[in-house]
């Protein structure tokens, strides 16, 4: 009764402050066809920081439970009862027991069966609480649509396996982790246009330019006007071209040209070792090796072009300024576009309209008002400095291109202690420039340290001894994105202990208390002697192979797309698959395969497969299977992770790249109860 009486006073009094205009709960609902007229309904709820979603079973004097009341139809049946996953636990000092409930995000679902077209309608009932307040139960109506004309029929692909396509968009997660995906690379572009600002052959264009716009005397609104067009432009020189690259080919071709061109740039050893010596070649040329401009009579007649003045005047000035800085924003630009193009094609165009607005941003604002230019920093001797330390990330992140092709075409040239070696010499002479130990050739005499440098030292310091520790095979979680896979690394300390523990497991006959993954009763992995998983994995690089040993095994199979070139697939596998839950699972309930999608190892002739997406013949490991991807699931982004039963069809919609461990075990241990339930 004290319980009770405690819940209703804390709940009154809130209720009166919050009403019904804080919701720290979002509900969404989406429903996935399963085949065969049946259906999960999904209910999924965000959940605000510090805030409590109660779970179904909660005992009488407790907080409410979160509870579903379906409105009955004979056109429908419900499959069981709304299954939930495993909430927290904790004991609670103000209800004095043990409550659960869950955090972040969560999903409910409930397995129905329709005769015919119906909609399922009801309510559901919960209650948030935090650590020191409630709010009243609220219920929340849903609506589920469900119907013959609805259900997508199973469609044959390649491989000849059969796909089941899902009626509604699944609260996977798939197209928010594409969103964030996509607005980091958005967020990193704006911060290169920014930074690309503060070069030398940038910097010192922004008075030289407004001046421009200070001619017209007192004409504010043709000034105005000027200084917009100015800025329009700069955007469009920047973005069109590749705008215009991306429409033709993909009206010429289709998207699939498209997205052919985009994962040949990035894969591709001929643009990747282009971009390695271009970086290196302009990096030499920060370090004052040489100058590299553009060819001046292209320079002088835009600028001739600009004395015209007005609305044209303002267009060539654009164009002149993008000429003339193009020594400093060229591999800037080129590393924006190539990072942008392994996402989809239209990615490379959102990303340079964002470089662009952030580059012509502060050129426009200071055309408007010429007087903000009294407090610029005068050029001097640290717009030099500035060039040098460019020079060095660009030396650090040419060496990525060149990895890229390493591990595509398995040259074995850079693997990963030698990439972290060269990585590890680059910062270090970075720290002992800021402090003044080396100088190079336009750089003006540092008589003394500034807190600024000193600071800047200590911080690229740090970072060279973050990474010495995986010189001997750390992971380094924070830069897995950047780094050649842990598989590439020749002495790794884990994978000796791994060894040891294999050695001393058979030599006593058996393999107690020794967590190593066994595919007995299956062929040997096709590829594995130059493909291979991280953290000591073991599974499939082919498709059939990987299905075969999940049915010898009774096993659900875990379909992982992934490429050598993508950044958050080593990221996924450094920061989710590497949590001891995640990797325990992975190791012990399912097969493993993955399938390289960009691969250049050539098939033998009887593992060619015509695309039933293009109609050509796929002759490569990862034309084979970034074919496959495309017809099957309608998607060409890596990571791209599915779960399948024996049949080779979905046990759960799939998911896309996604940092949060918990909704990934959801995932895995949400696909194992769905395959027990399949193959008892």
């Amino acid at each position: 009764m004290k319980k009770f009486l405690i819940l209703i006073a804390v709940v009154l009094f809130h209720s009166t402050l919050f009403s019904q205009i804080f919701e720290p709960v979002k509900w969404s609902f989406t429903a996935v066809n399963l085949g065969d007229n049946t259906y999960e309904l999904v209910f999924s709820a965000s959940i605000d920081e510090h805030w409590h979603l109660y779970s179904q079973h909660i005992d009488d004097e407790g907080p409410v439970p979160t509870s579903f009341v379906f409105n009955t139809n004979a056109s429908y049946e419900l499959l069981g009862v709304v299954e939930e996953p495993q909430p927290i636990e904790e004991y609670s000092d103000l209800f004095e027991m043990t409550l659960r409930f869950f955090d972040g995000e969560v999903n409910f679902r409930q397995k129905v069966k329709i005769t015919e077209g119906t909609t399922i309608t009801g309510f559901l009932e919960y209650m948030a609480c935090d650590d020191n307040q409630c709010l009243p139960p609220t219920e929340v109506d849903f609506e589920f649509p469900l119907g013959v004309s609805q259900i997508s029929e199973t469609a044959e692909f390649a491989l000849g396996e059969a796909d089941i396509t899902f009626a509604e968009k699944a609260a996977t997660g798939e197209e928010t982790t594409k969103t964030r995906s996509l607005w980091a690379i958005i967020l990193e572009a704006i911060a290169w246009g920014f930074a690309a600002l503060l070069t030398p052959c940038v910097f010192p264009m922004i008075p030289m330019t407004i001046s421009f716009f200070m001619k017209g005397g007192g004409n504010k609104i043709k000034s105005r006007i000027n200084a917009s067009t100015f800025g329009i432009s700069i955007i469009l020189l920047y973005t069109l071209p590749i705008a215009l690259i991306i429409f033709i080919t993909y009206f010429v071709g289709g998207e699939s040209v498209t997205a052919d061109i985009f994962n040949w740039l990035a894969t591709h050893w001929i643009p990747n070792i282009l971009f390695f010596l271009i970086f290196i070649v302009f990096a030499a040329s920060f370090f004052g090796a040489f100058e590299i401009t553009l060819p001046s009579w292209m320079v002088n007649k835009s600028d001739s072009k600009a004395d015209k003045g007005g609305v044209i005047g303002a267009f060539f000035m654009a164009l002149t300024l993008v000429l003339v800085s193009f020594s400093c924003t060229g591999p800037i630009v080129g590393s924006v576009i190539v990072k942008s193009a392994q996402g989809d094609i239209w990615e490379p165009i959102i990303t340079m309209l964002a470089f662009s607005a952030a580059f012509s941003l502060p050129f426009t604002l200071f055309a408007f008002f010429p007087s903000w230019l009294n407090n610029l920093p005068k050029s001097g001797g640290w717009l030099n400095s500035v060039k040098v330390v460019l020079g060095f990330i660009e030396v650090a992140l040419g060496f990525k291109f060149l990895s890229i092709a390493d591990q595509v075409y398995h040259w074995g040239l850079l693997d990963r202690e030698v990439y972290l070696a060269i990585w590890i010499v680059v910062f270090s002479l970075l720290g002992f420039y800021f402090l003044g130990k080396i100088k190079f050739k336009h750089d003006s005499d540092v008589p003394f340290v500034s807190v600024g440098r000193l600071s800047l030292a200590i911080i690229v310091f740090s970072f060279v001894v973050y990474m010495i520790p995986g010189m001997f095979g750390a992971p380094l979680k924070a830069l897995s994105g950047y780094m050649p896979p842990m598989s590439t690394h020749d002495f790794d300390l884990r994978n000796v202990v791994r060894e040891e523990l294999q050695i001393v497991g058979s030599v006593a006959g058996n393999n107690e208390g020794i967590a190593i993954q066994s595919y007995q009763g299956c062929e040997k992995p096709k590829y594995s002697d130059f493909l291979h998983l991280p953290h000591g994995l073991e599974g499939y690089f082919d498709y059939d192979q990987g299905l075969a040993c999940a049915k010898a095994q009774n096993k659900p199979v875990f379909l992982d797309f992934t490429g050598h070139g993508c950044v958050n697939c080593r990221e996924m596998e450094a920061s989710v698959w590497s949590n001891p839950k995640i990797l325990k699972l992975l190791r012990e309930e399912f097969v493993i395969t993955a399938l390289y999608v960009d691969d250049k190892t050539k098939l033998p002739e009887e593992d060619w497969v015509t695309s039933s997406y293009d109609g050509k013949v796929k002759k490569t490991v990862g034309k084979k299977y970034a074919d496959y991807q495309i017809s099957r699931f309608k998607t060409n982004a890596q990571p791209y992770y599915s779960l399948l039963d024996l049949n080779g069809q979905l046990l759960l919609p799939p998911r896309a790249y996604s940092l949060d461990v918990d909704a990934f075990y959801e995932f895995l241990q949400e696909g194992i109860k769905e395959f027990k339930k399949r193959h008892p």
